[in-house]
């Protein structure tokens, strides 16, 4: 299939997808009842959509378009097909310190500003431990697992000391949840998708070259630690929005760069865009199911990411091992 053809499928499975979102819920709405909504005035149909619905169908796009636009890029980065965006600790130490901050009864803007400084922290230890006369893959990896062991360790005693009242909300946001979205910032993860996009897809060449070896890639007179020194940087800025919008939500950077490599999607300046395309779909999808299949209960998002992308990848596992 041709990449442009398969890009705009992409695209139209997740407008229906968008659509279905804004019409499914407690209160079921029409597809084109629910679009009609938003340019209506003063119904409850508008309240319901505008207020509820579609904040947290525009944050789930974008946060899983931001999760598998960074899957791929630290899988061209490490050369590592199991690489994902946790795989480094950057989002263990935003979670760490989100965790922190709730636990002392912070919310809002402190939340946010705490995840930033410990996604700064992890990011500058990990560095600190990995460059030594260039980026290189193995100890790059090596220090994010380490980083990611030790922030889970910190994670784990932080939940072994909440209280009751706080404690549902740090499971939950944990686990990864939408749930409680900021109007205000729900675009940010979507915008931050497309400005990354936009950053990085010229660089689709040196991504290319890389993943058939370091030797190749400065054989064709790519600049490959700076072509490493930037797929990290923002991988790991646009991870960190993740995590500050939705918590942690796994499976997507994993998964979604290996389902389209299967589709044919070799060349990053195609599996780039189409990563944004399928995350955003993906873990849209998802949170629809996690706000249905038990309503009027909802599930954390990233347990139903979790469900999906397990069996997924062990498929993925048995197709390569043929």
């Amino acid at each position: 299939m041709r990449p442009a053809l398969f890009l705009s499928l992409l695209l139209l499975t997740g407008l229906a997808c968008f659509a279905l979102a804004l019409a499914t819920g407690t209160q079921g709405i029409e597809p084109v009842r629910a679009l009609h909504a938003l340019m209506s005035d003063g119904s409850l149909d508008r309240e319901v959509v505008l207020a509820l619905r579609l904040p947290r169908a525009v944050a789930a796009f974008g946060c899983g378009a931001l999760l598998a636009l960074a899957g791929a890029l630290l899988q061209a980065l490490l050369r590592n097909p199991l690489a994902d965006p946790f795989v480094l600790g950057i989002s263990g130490g935003a979670g760490t310190l989100v965790l922190l901050a709730m636990l002392l009864g912070f919310s809002g803007v402190w939340l946010a500003g705490a995840g930033l400084l410990g996604a700064l922290a992890s990011l500058g230890v990990l560095l600190l431990l990995a460059w030594r006369g260039g980026l290189r893959p193995q100890r790059l990896l090596l220090a994010g697992v380490i980083l990611s062991s030790a922030w889970g360790a910190v994670v784990t005693l932080l939940l072994a000391l909440a209280p009751d009242a706080p404690l549902r909300g740090m499971i939950f946001w944990l686990m990864g949840d939408l749930s409680g979205i900021d109007p205000g910032i729900a675009a940010l993860p979507l915008g931050g998708a497309v400005l990354a996009l936009l950053l990085i897809w010229p660089l689709s060449r040196g991504f290319d070259a890389l993943v058939q070896g370091e030797l190749s890639a400065r054989s064709l007179g790519i600049a490959v630690d700076r072509l490493r020194a930037s797929a990290l940087l923002v991988a790991a800025a646009i991870t960190t929005l993740a995590v500050l919008a939705a918590g942690s939500i796994g499976f997507v950077g994993l998964v979604t760069p290996h389902l389209l490599r299967l589709a044919g999607l070799r060349r990053h300046r195609v599996l780039l865009p189409a990563c944004v395309l399928g995350g955003g779909t993906l873990l849209l999808g998802a949170d629809l199911a996690a706000r249905t299949v038990a309503a009027p209960l909802q599930l954390p998002v990233g347990a139903v990411t979790a469900a999906i992308g397990a069996p997924v990848f062990l498929w993925l596992l048995w197709q390569d091992s043929k």
